[in-house]
């Protein structure tokens, strides 16, 4: 099923790290009925907000990259938010996507769903085999549930929903916030503002923090009162917010060990791909049949015969055997340790200064790499290399600040 220049695309989360690439991606393909709106617009968790949106709107495909994110910290802290949140906006966008004759929608996803002691590199049919790593378990399910939400609405409706899980992405857009980053983006600010510590870089550390002020939690505030704290703030009440995240003078103390191994995908290249299976996929082509049976029709909750695909199908087919698994691992099928990736960091950053591992503090998933076969038969492989992706990611950091 393919989409003309023409057709409406809903862009969920268009804002962040990988909608904004992906719609980028799309008007570079010559593709401009884009829609989007921001969370203050549309708010994915108001089941009835989304259902207007739909009723206005009438897309033709979705792309659904909006979704409640961050890294370790952010999901001890917030281990409720994580799935109930994230389970809201999947429910919500893909029944509307459903119930309005929706042709096309690509469901994100994040490779957290594989168990936390799956065989490396992981397969797609790793998924469900044994237990999760404890530290993302909520956020992992919720993406588990949604993958299992386009898997099931094809078998059941005849409908085209794709879900791809993108390794540990990084690029323009990224969130550099303290309380919630993800590991990159956390590392590359932490030893930057250690740097501009010890530089005595007043002017610069009052610029990165009134562009990205930090929303102390209840421990930091036993330290160091309640309110936001952004370069008006004195010079005391900054620095002891930047050592409970681990910056000092010319230091910089990082969660872990160092030892997992990650992977890491450039965030346009993700967007590249997904673009290319949202535009050159469907779920026959992932499934191996050539062509649905034209007997089979999906069947509506109503009772009634849903024939907007001529080659949909409802139900099990006991000829077909189980089906499962149907979804996309996208990423390089290469890995660093986290202890390498701060190196790396250190040198495009320009730090001379000293990097400490907390060793009492969670590690996470011990490796995490994944088998890209799917991705690259179905003929997409990814371009930028992580030496190159660090330095991009700093000079659009740096950009910001400007």
């Amino acid at each position: 099923m393919s989409l003309d220049k023409n057709s409406k695309i809903f862009v969920a989360g268009h804002h962040g790290l990988v909608g904004s690439a992906i719609w980028n991606n799309l008007k570079s393909r010559g593709y401009n009925n884009l829609v989007g709106r921001s969370h203050k617009e549309l708010d994915l968790t108001d089941q009835y907000a989304v259902k207007k949106f739909f009723d206005e709107e009438q897309p033709d495909a979705v792309v659904l990259a909006a979704a409640f994110v961050g890294g370790i910290m952010a999901n001890s802290l917030y281990r409720a938010d994580f799935i109930m949140q994230n389970m809201k906006m999947q429910c919500n966008v893909i029944e509307n996507a459903y119930k309005h004759g929706v042709k096309k929608l690509l469901f994100l996803g994040s490779t957290c769903i594989y168990p936390k002691n799956a065989p490396q590199p992981m397969k797609e049919d790793a998924l469900l085999t044994s237990p999760l790593e404890y530290t993302n378990e909520e956020y992992a399910i919720s993406k588990i549930a949604g993958l299992k939400m386009c898997e099931s609405y094809n078998l059941q409706y005849g409908t085209n929903y794709i879900a791809v899980m993108p390794t540990n992405l990084y690029g323009p857009n990224d969130n550099f916030h303290l309380e919630n980053s993800h590991v990159l983006p956390a590392m590359m600010r932490k030893v930057y503002l250690a740097k501009l510590i010890h530089d005595n870089n007043w002017d610069a550390i009052r610029v990165d923090m009134d562009k990205r002020p930090i929303n102390p939690p209840a421990k930091l505030q036993e330290i160091i009162g309640e309110g936001n704290v952004d370069g008006k703030n004195d010079k005391e009440r900054i620095l002891k917010a930047l050592a409970f995240y681990g910056i000092e003078d010319n230091k910089v103390t990082l969660w872990g060990d160092g030892s997992p191994l990650r992977e890491f995908l450039w965030s346009e290249d993700m967007a590249d791909a997904s673009v290319h299976v949202l535009l050159n996929v469907d779920f026959k082509d992932i499934i191996g049949i050539e062509k649905y049976s034209s007997v089979f029709y999906g069947v509506r909750a109503d009772g009634e015969v849903n024939r907007n695909n001529s080659e949909g199908r409802g139900g099990a087919i006991p000829q077909l055997g189980e089906i499962r698994n149907c979804h996309i691992n996208v990423g390089t099928g290469k890995e660093l340790t986290i202890k390498s990736l701060a190196n790396l960091v250190v040198r495009t950053v320009g730090f001379e200064g000293q990097i400490e591992w907390d060793a009492s503090k969670p590690n996470g998933t011990p490796r995490k790499l994944i088998d890209v076969s799917k991705l690259h038969s179905l003929g997409w492989q990814h371009k930028v290399e992580i030496e190159d992706g660090v330095k991009k990611l700093f000079d659009w950091y740096q950009s910001t600040l400007a």
